[in-house]
């Protein structure tokens, strides 16, 4: 199998598949309407992640982070799991991070270790009803190896954050949406139909300013209120120059629906 590629009409940046990479067909990616769909292909193996798999998925969220056609990002999985983990010790993370566009979970099967931190990774989560999400690090001896204990804290506080790291429990969609883990549990044949649909809510914006929104949420994390507000101007300034910027007002006074192109 190889990576699906999208007609030229819907993207002028269709997928190429990255070189000297033998385990292209275990990263499927795909540009369709300003969303980069990435998949996790190996389904045989519960989609669990190998070294060349995880530099796979960092050049595909690098390559759609730096493609101007591309204004969100989709994880998913192919079959019924996520991703159930790393297949190997001591694997880097991923870039996923610190990219400034917004990514979404399409959270379709349940996910444990490497997969669990992965998927709080992105900015957003929708869950299948049916998946779980697996915080069973302590329980096989490891900590969550890819963030983990940095993201936890900051999405659900310091208590829930220990208690879930500490115990290794496993949480149902349900529980992850409660908790705050993620924003939505739908149908497990919607999971990625809803993720879809946000993502090109999303991308109906001016992709600059959310991508400068997600920067700014970001660098919020380590900075003091003050510091925060004129870095926040400084993104500004720059916006306020752009064609999306004078369009976003001229369609807001016309009553109509914007059509920004990212510059």
């Amino acid at each position: 199998m190889t990576a699906p590629t999208v007609s030229p009409a819907r993207s002028a940046h269709a997928a190429t598949a990255p070189t000297d990479d033998a385990h292209t067909d275990q990263v499927l990616y795909a540009v369709e309407d300003h969303i980069a769909t990435i998949t996790l292909n190996r389904p045989d193996r519960q989609n669990t992640i190998t070294r060349p798999m995880l530099a796979a998925l960092s050049q595909r969220l690098v390559q759609a982070n730096a493609d101007s056609q591309v204004r969100v990002i989709i994880v998913t999985g192919a079959g019924r799991f996520f991703c159930a983990g790393l297949d190997l010790r001591e694997a880097p993370p991923t870039v996923l991070h610190n990219l400034d566009k917004p990514t979404i979970c399409a959270h379709n099967g349940s996910s444990a270790g490497y997969g669990m931190d992965l998927a709080l990774g992105c900015d957003i989560r929708i869950m299948s009803s049916e998946s779980k999400m697996a915080a069973a690090f302590t329980a096989r001896g490891v900590v969550p190896e890819s963030g983990g204990t940095w993201i936890l804290p900051r999405l659900i506080g310091w208590s829930k954050a220990c208690e879930l790291i500490f115990t290794g429990r496993t949480l149902s969609a349900e529980q992850c949406v409660a908790m705050g883990l993620a924003s939505q549990a739908v149908p497990a044949d919607q999971c990625l139909t809803v993720a879809r649909a946000l993502a090109t809510e999303i991308a109906g914006n001016a992709p600059l300013a959310v991508q400068a929104a997600k920067r700014m949420m970001r660098m919020s994390a380590d900075e003091h209120f003050d510091d925060h507000v004129h870095h926040v101007y400084l993104q500004l300034l720059p916006l306020f120059q752009t064609q999306d910027f004078k369009e976003g007002m001229q369609a807001f006074m016309e009553r109509r629906a914007a059509k920004f192109e990212g510059r």
